[in-house]
């Protein structure tokens, strides 16, 4: 019995022994695994900052500058003739024997353009001539007659009847040879118009006369453009009409791309109701390759203003709103809504959103968002004059 109770004692003993053994290595085992964990997880953490605040892109930064940028208001229209002269026949039952110019031919104003035949004409009017002639011997013998009645009238050989008949036919006498200039300036005139000459300087633009035609009165023969002048008569809106005045530079560009310039003439009085759009006439101060009947686009030029600018490629265009990128004092990118205006060739009108004192991204900014740090490697500022010229213009700051 002693001896279980050794047994036991002893068992008990060596029970308590090893789970102090497992207790000890358990919390060896977890100091060393926290010492070799710790580590790591502190250099994860580093790295982890470390990639957060790397700058996402290397950009240029810019200033916006004050610039002088052209005001222009668009157009589009025809071109056609300054004035088209239509060109007949005079002549009644004639036959076109001759036609001297075609389409195309520049003429002077009184050359002769198509002749019709004039031998019944040329007839009538050495008829009429000799009408002429014999009213003209006829009333000089009338007026014989009547010059020694008057110097026999004191004398009372001869009665105041007979004196009276002298008088009469004196006076129709005149009246005969009246007529007959008037029937020979008729035929005269009739036998100038069969030959068709240009009423102006131009160039022929249609031609209907054939050789041989037997034609009316009043048939036309010939278009002209009158001294081969063209005119741009192009539609503006009735809002852009009290920008333009006679006398504003135009500067078209045709079809196949080639540009030439106008000079505005006049302005219609008259919008139309239906697209509120007025005509405007231009004179082209040159043709170029411009032909009546096409269609060309243009620009009229009002003046320069100095407004705020910035290059086309710090403007992006998002969800349908202008922004630009402006870099902040620690290097991150703020997207801010700008309203633009006018554009030249490279620069764009910046109205309101930012300031000359702004720091912009130059070119990149579609590859940006708002809030991105990044690294400026170069930087260009307005120069100091134009600083000057804004703040010396504009007391307050621009919103």
């Amino acid at each position: 019995m002693p001896f279980r109770k050794f047994v036991i004692k002893k068992s008990r003993a060596l029970f308590i022994f090893l789970c102090l053994v497992v207790l000890l290595c358990g919390a060896l085992v977890f100091s060393q695994s926290q010492s070799v964990v710790s580590p790591q997880d502190d250099s994860t953490e580093q790295i982890r900052q470390n990639t957060t605040v790397k700058p996402v892109l290397a950009v240029t930064a810019i200033n916006p500058e004050m610039s002088m940028v052209s005001s222009k208001v668009s157009a589009h229209g025809n071109i056609v003739a300054w004035q088209e002269a239509s060109i007949g026949t005079e002549a009644d039952g004639l036959r076109l024997t001759e036609v001297r110019v075609n389409v195309g031919d520049k003429v002077n104003k009184g050359q002769v353009l198509a002749i019709f035949a004039s031998a019944t004409l040329q007839a009538e009017f050495d008829l009429s001539r000799a009408d002429k002639a014999e009213a003209e011997a006829l009333h000089a013998e009338a007026q014989a007659d009547l010059t020694r009645t008057t110097e026999l009238k004191s004398s009372g050989a001869l009665s105041s009847q007979q004196i009276q008949r002298y008088i009469t036919a004196a006076q129709s006498a005149k009246a005969r040879l009246e007529a007959a200039k008037a029937r020979l300036k008729t035929q005269e005139l009739r036998l100038a118009q069969s030959r068709v000459l240009a009423p102006d300087q131009g160039i022929i633009s249609a031609r209907t006369a054939t050789v041989g035609a037997v034609l009316p009165s009043g048939q036309e023969l010939f278009r002209l453009f009158r001294g081969g002048r063209l005119e741009w008569r192009a539609e503006v809106s009735s809002d852009d009409l009290s920008k333009l005045k006679p006398g504003q530079t135009a500067q078209l560009t045709l079809a196949d791309g080639s540009s030439i310039q106008g000079s505005l003439r006049m302005l219609s009085p008259v919008v139309d109701t239906q697209s509120r759009n007025a005509l405007v006439y231009v004179d082209l101060l040159s043709k170029g390759t411009a032909r009546s009947g096409m269609f060309a686009r243009g620009q009229f030029e009002l003046g320069a203003t100095e407004v705020m600018t910035l290059p086309l490629s710090a403007v992006q265009l998002r969800d349908g709103f202008s922004y630009v990128l402006r870099i902040g004092p620690n290097s991150q990118v703020i997207q801010t809504k700008v309203n633009t205006g006018r554009r030249t060739a490279d620069r764009i009108e910046i109205t309101s959103g930012v300031k000359l004192s702004d720091r912009v991204v130059a070119t990149g900014g579609a590859f940006l968002g708002d809030g991105d740090l990044v690294r400026v490697i170069a930087e260009q500022k307005s120069t100091e004059k134009t600083l000057a010229t804004y703040l010396g213009a504009n007391s307050g700051p621009m919103l």
